[in-house]
Order: structure tokens, then sequence, then C-alpha cells
């Protein structure tokens, strides 16, 4: 089972494991960049990305499902911000801490990347689906890997409750 990431005419789609890699190295990134609220509901998006809580095989999203903004000067901006976060993530920025190095990422960033340039967020916010509102932004922070996370709802970030194999 695959994992859909959707915008624009492209699609990204990823096995468990490549989804898992993709959205650790994008969530460190994200951790350290958010400072504006519709950055803090991106990150909660990723956290519900996370296949040890939701289920492997039954995470992804669609772009044009986002609530990008009410005006056009906010929608540029949250796309700006993914945009920065994306390439923050490919510049390798805290891969050391994940305790492998991410195969393949660069590859899953690089499409990511023209997925989010191609896509055209939508003026009417009515269609955002699945998108993290106001009250639900990830504005929790894991003490001990300074990871955005869903605490209190999740006992974690993703790092402290990834799977030992």
């Amino acid at each position: 089972m695959s994992n859909i990431f959707s915008g624009g005419s492209h699609d990204l789609d990823l096995s468990n494991g490549a989804t898992a890699v993709f959205i650790d190295v994008l969530m460190l990134a994200v951790s350290d960049l958010a400072s504006e609220d519709w950055d803090f509901r991106f990150a909660a998006l990723l956290t519900l990305q996370d296949q040890n809580v939701m289920g492997r095989g039954a995470v992804g999203f669609d772009l044009a499902e986002f609530d990008w903004g009410a005006t056009e000067r906010e929608r540029a901006r949250a796309k700006d911000f993914v945009l920065r976060a994306t390439a923050l993530a490919a510049s390798g920025h805290r891969w050391s801490e994940l305790g492998y190095h991410p195969p393949r990422v660069h590859d899953y960033l690089h499409r990511f990347t023209t997925m989010v340039e191609s896509c055209t967020p939508p003026a009417d916010s009515s269609a955002a689906r699945g998108f993290p509102g106001p009250d639900e932004a990830a504005m929790a922070s894991c003490v001990r890997h300074r990871v955005l996370s869903a605490l209190p709802l999740w006992d974690g970030c993703f790092l402290c409750n990834r799977p030992y194999y």
C-alpha cells in the first residue's frame, strides 16, 4: 500500500518507508522555521502523516485541500513557507539526529518542490478538508528533540515514538 501526496498535476506516490523518511526530514525543517499560525497548522498536518499513529498506507494529502489563507498575500506566504522548509530539509538540516541516512529523500523533496511550485493555492478555503484548523495547530514542542508535535494528544514527537527495528 502506498501514500499519495498530490498538488497541481503532480503526485508523489511513496511507500510506507519512503513516507516516513520524507515526513521525518520535513518535520525537522518545519520545526525550526515555523513562526506564524499557518506554519504551526502545517506542522500539525505533518504530525498526522505519522504512520505509527495513523496506520501504514493510510496517510497523504492534497495541496488543493489546504486552507492556504484568505488573501493573496497570505497564500503566497504560506506557499513560500512550504518551499523554504522543503529547501532546508533538502540541505540535510538536522539529519544527524535521525539515526539513519535518509535514502532517496532528495528525489522526494525535489518532486515535492515541483508539486508545490506548480500548485495555485485556491482563493476559496471552503474546499479545505483535513487541513488542521487554528485550534489544532502543533504548538507544543518536544523538549528532548526540539520538534513540534501533537502533544499533549500524543505521547511525544516522531523521534520519541519511532519504532526500533
